[in-house]
């Protein structure tokens, strides 16, 4: 009895923080794709960081919708991943919004990367002056990618070797979903390796970031005015070692999550859930605030609903 009442209190928690963090990420996002889609209706095009930054909220947008009603699903009627189609398709397309996620958001920061840093090498030359035919085909493979290990993770899990488990009971289920962890660790390894490659592209964005800003600073050592590189440099190097202190937790969580997959502790699950959904969340305020177009349409939304609130009382 004891334990139900832990389960029970955990599953409370879970869910009413669960619920709270996602609906702050679902408006967050909805925010940045209306302020998006409104400039291409008054401009009638799109420039390269536009562009990933709608794919990027739309990603998420349907990440956290996902995520919140497996969630949900998982607590509120379990049995209804008994069906292992519907377990196995869930999965799948978790994994799917979660890559597509993790991958553009990494996109950007090369993006704001070759977009300002100064370099004189050929290839670099090359990337800046072609990176806005680049960036529709970085979306495109991130896409692509995201696709193939979310139907490899369909493959694997259809192949399980636990058909005989009619999951029609709480017990049934879990052992089902302790046998679907344990069979697919090949999956976690790739699961790790696709992560620490957006991870390895964040922290090398960020390091030539700042190789160029301290060899660009030193140029203009001797100049007493103000250069507008400069002032480049340093807003996207805030902005890229803000993605590098959020992948970072992120990453520690994600390794966490795949030590604990098999584990019966169900609170330290819910922990490192709970860590991982603040992420795209986060993440999307320092977007918000890094991009001076998205952040004077939420100040003037924000002055505009603190105004209607006003006259109402």
């Amino acid at each position: 009895i004891h334990d139900k009442i832990n389960i029970t209190m955990y599953n409370t928690i879970s869910m009413v923080i669960f619920t709270v963090q996602t609906f702050a990420g679902l408006w967050i996002n909805a925010f940045i794709i209306s302020v998006v889609c409104i400039g291409l209706l008054k401009k009638k095009s799109f420039n390269s960081n536009e562009k990933i930054l709608l794919f990027l909220g739309c990603s998420r947008f349907g990440y956290l919708c996902m995520s919140w009603l497996y969630f949900l699903i998982l607590i509120i009627y379990p049995l209804f991943f008994g069906i292992q189609s519907i377990l196995i398709l869930s999965i799948a397309t978790q994994t799917f919004l979660h890559f597509c996620n993790l991958w553009v958001s990494s996109c950007l920061s090369v993006f704001y990367c070759i977009k300002i840093a100064n370099f004189r090498h050929s290839f670099f030359t090359f990337l800046k002056a072609k990176i806005d035919r680049i960036v529709p085909w970085l979306l495109l493979g991130s896409v692509l990618l995201s696709l193939s290990i979310s139907i490899f993770v369909f493959k694997v899990n259809y192949e399980l070797p636990c058909k005989n488990l009619n999951a029609t009971t709480l017990d049934n289920i879990r052992k089902l979903r302790i046998q679907m962890d344990a069979y697919l660790f090949p999956f976690f390894f790739i699961y790790g390796i696709g992560f620490s490659t957006a991870f390895l592209a964040v922290i090398f964005s960020a390091l030539l970031l700042l190789f160029s800003l301290w060899r660009h600073k030193g140029r203009m050592q001797a100049n007493s005015v103000k250069n507008v590189s400069v002032e480049a440099h340093i807003k996207a190097m805030k902005s890229i070692l803000s993605f590098f202190f959020l992948y970072s937790i992120n990453f520690a969580c994600l390794v966490l999550s795949l030590v604990y997959a098999t584990d019966k502790h169900v609170a330290i699950k819910y922990v490192i859930s709970v860590f991982l959904n603040v992420f795209p969340i986060v993440h999307s305020l320092v977007l918000i605030f890094s991009n001076p177009k998205l952040e004077k349409a939420l100040l003037r939304t924000l002055l505009c609903v603190k105004y209607k609130v006003c006259r109402r009382k």
